[in-house]
C-alpha cells in the first residue's frame, strides 16, 4: 500500500506534509516558535509525526519513542541578550563611601538569566561575591566594592542568557571623595567694627576630586568663579552679626567658616568741656578734661 498523507502536529498546530519525489521524503515548512525552549522539559520542544496509507492504516511517532523519539526533539534559542541596569552607584554619581555597595538587575524574559554568568568589575578587579536575588525576569544583584581612593572610579557587568547570548557590559563611572572642600574667606577679618550697613564677603574654594564647589553665604547661593573665587555684599543690622559661609562639593561634604562683624552708626556724643584751671597764668599748664559717651 502507498502513504495516502502524512502530518507534522508541532507546538499545538498541525502541519501536512508534501511528497518531495527527489528526496523520496515527505516535507513541510514550520516557522519556529517566537520563544526560547529553554524552559520546557530537557530545554526541548517535542512533535508527532502521523502517516496515514491508502487502506486506512495509521503510524504515529513522537518524542517518546525509542529510536526516532530524538529526531523530533527541536531545541529553539532566542538571539536577544539580557538587559543589564546599575543602580546603585549610578553613573555620574559622587559619594563619600571607599566601599560602596553595588547594586543592579540583569533580566531576560526569555530564556532567562544564567545566573552563573553574572560578573563584576571595578576598575578592573573582579568582585568575587555577589549576592543575586532571584526577582520577575532575572536577578536583583549586590556585592561590595574594594576598598577605593577618591577619584573616579568604573563598574562594569557582564551577564548572558540561558541561550549563550551575552548582553555588552553595562558600566557606570563614578567619584569617590572623602575630603570635603577647602574654603578661604579674605575679607572680612574676624571680629571687624564698622559703621557701614553693608560689607563684601569675598574667598576662595577648591576641591580636587568634586568641582564646581557651591558656595553659600547666610543661606544664599554665590557665584564662584572657574578659579574658585566668589565675592557676596552682605546687608549688616546694626549691632553684631554673624556671617556663616559654606562650601559644598558635589559628595555633600562641607566647610563651614563664619565672620563676626559688629555695626556702630551711632557717633560718640561730647557732653562736656571743663579747662582747669581757668583763667591760667602766662605760661602755665592748664588740663581739659572732656566727657564723651558713645
Amino acid at each position: 500500500m502507498a502513504v495516502k498523507t502524512a502530518q507534522y502536529i508541532f507546538n499545538g498546530q498541525a502541519y501536512n506534509l508534501t511528497y518531495n519525489s527527489t528526496s523520496g521524503k515527505w516535507e513541510a515548512t514550520v516557522t519556529a516558535p517566537s520563544k526560547s525552549s529553554y524552559n520546557q522539559p530537557d530545554h526541548v520542544l517535542g512533535g508527532t509525526v502521523k502517516a496515514t496509507d491508502e487502506a486506512g492504516n495509521t503510524t504515529t511517532v513522537d518524542q517518546s519513542h525509542a529510536t526516532l523519539g530524538a529526531s523530533l526533539k527541536l531545541c529553539v534559542k532566542e538571539k536577544t541578550a539580557p538587559t543589564i541596569t546599575i543602580t546603585s552607584p549610578s553613573a555620574g554619581a559622587y559619594i563619600t563611601n571607599t566601599t560602596p555597595t553595588i547594586e543592579f538587575q540583569v533580566k531576560d524574559t526569555d530564556s532567562g538569566v544564567n545566573a552563573g554568568t553574572i560578573a563584576v568589575t571595578v576598575d578592573g578587579t573582579v568582585v568575587s561575591t555577589v549576592t543575586k536575588t532571584v526577582i520577575d525576569g532575572g536577578y536583583k544583584c549586590t556585592c561590595t566594592s574594594p576598598t577605593l581612593k577618591d577619584g573616579s572610579h568604573t563598574i562594569s557587568v557582564k551577564a548572558s542568557d540561558n541561550d549563550g547570548n551575552a548582553a555588552a557590559a553595562k558600566t557606570a563611572t563614578f567619584t569617590v571623595d572623602t575630603v570635603p572642600p577647602t574654603l578661604q574667606i579674605t575679607a572680612p577679618s574676624n571680629g571687624l567694627i564698622t559703621n557701614k550697613k553693608t560689607v563684601t564677603v569675598s574667598g576662595k574654594t577648591d576641591d580636587v576630586s568634586s568641582k564646581p564647589v557651591t558656595v553659600t553665604v547666610n543661606g544664599a547661593t554665590v557665584t564662584v568663579g572657574t578659579d574658585g573665587t566668589f565675592t557676596k555684599d552682605v546687608t549688616l543690622a546694626e549691632g553684631a552679626n554673624t556671617i556663616t559661609i559654606v562650601a559644598k562639593d558635589k559628595a555633600g561634604k562641607t566647610t563651614t567658616v563664619t565672620r563676626k562683624v559688629t555695626v556702630d552708626t551711632s557717633a560718640p556724643v561730647i557732653k562736656s568741656v571743663t579747662l582747669t584751671p581757668n583763667p591760667v597764668d602766662c605760661g602755665k599748664t592748664f588740663i581739659i578734661a572732656v566727657e564723651i559717651t558713645d
